[in-house]
């Protein structure tokens, strides 16, 4: 059997961990953005439409708690002990989801404030 043919090796379970907080750093920080702009986007529908919601002031809440996952997960990211980089990452996982829970009751709150 030559070796072009052999099975890749399968990654270790310290890379699979690092390969989630790189991917909960830079989703957090691009949603960090993505709240922001749809304050901005509220702000002008309220404007516009007299509408009022407590969706920019949820999206304001929601961009920190993103904001926390991204530096929690850098936190993880740059630790050297393998225990402590575990319970950020869970800890920097667990902020991500509520974040993007938030974010769909934002979407909920949105969507009933213009229709």
């Amino acid at each position: 059997m030559d070796e072009s043919s052999s099975p890749p090796p399968h990654p270790s379970p310290n890379h699979l961990e690092e390969d989630i907080a790189i991917h909960i750093f830079s989703v957090s920080a691009a949603m960090v953005g993505v709240c922001i702009t749809v304050i901005s986007i509220v702000r002008v529908v309220i404007r516009a439409e007299g509408v009022n919601t407590l969706a920019d002031d949820l999206l304001a809440l929601d961009a920190l708690v993103f904001l926390s996952s991204c530096l929690l997960s850098y936190w993880a990211l740059r630790t050297r002990k393998k225990n402590r980089m575990f319970r950020v990452e869970r800890a920097a996982d667990i902020i991500f989801l509520t974040g993007l829970s938030v974010m769909a009751i934002v979407c909920v709150l949105i969507v009933w404030a213009v229709i």
